[in-house]
């Protein structure tokens, strides 16, 4: 298909796809003349890919560039380039490593990681653990409980949704299909887990205190 074909069937602009192509978010099309060039289904979903980082995902485009070059870089074996998208989602600023409840946070999650059995975490070290880490220690300091029994419930459940996501992944034939549909699960899906925690708080509030 042609420029304005691949901006009627994405909904993004001609300005908008040439940015993108700019930017290096947009693999370049065939050339077919010294002006233009024809693009397949694979720019189609690398565009629908591209919004939602950007869009869905707050990313700025940098960032956004950083995840998709990381996800195409066959120098890093599959599990890196399946973890670029978690690795770049915006994230809460680092623990403040010489707080009293950050040292509290520290231990209850290591303890965490250590029931659920999710060793070599501190090896390959992921933003994620510091947001985790970050979030106990302000649960610590507003006196809510948090300790690893508190903990636990989440993390089980977490290691469920992780079996789910990562089977959607492997639904992609092919390795490059694998990493693109982490990449768009990872920034599509909070929002989704996120929408039914408080539907699901609704639902449980009601069932326990409706009608007093």
């Amino acid at each position: 298909m042609r420029l304005a074909e691949l901006s009627a069937r994405s909904g993004v602009s001609t300005a908008t796809i040439k940015y993108y192509l700019r930017e290096g978010l947009l693999q370049p099309g065939h050339r077919v003349t010294a002006t233009q060039a024809e693009y397949g289904e694979e720019h189609l979903r690398r565009l629908r890919l591209v919004r939602a980082l950007i869009q869905i995902g707050k990313m700025p485009v940098a960032v956004a560039r950083e995840v998709i070059a990381a996800a195409e870089d066959t120098s890093l074996d599959h599990h890196m380039r399946l973890g670029a998208a978690t690795r770049a989602l915006p994230r809460v600023p680092g623990p403040a490593e010489d707080d009293e409840a950050t040292g509290i946070a520290h231990r209850s999650v290591d303890a965490l990681l250590e029931q659920l059995g999710w060793h070599g975490m501190h090896d390959e070290p992921s933003p994620a653990l510091g947001t985790l880490i970050t979030s106990v220690a302000a649960l610590v300091r507003l006196g809510y409980p948090c300790d690893t029994a508190h903990l636990l419930p989440y993390g089980r459940l977490a290691a469920e949704l992780a079996v789910a996501d990562l089977d959607a992944v492997e639904e992609q034939p092919t390795a490059a299909g694998q990493i693109e549909a982490a990449v768009a699960l990872t920034v599509l899906y909070e929002p989704v887990l996120l929408s039914l925690r408080r539907l699901a708080h609704v639902q449980e509030s009601a069932r326990r205190f409706g009608g007093r």
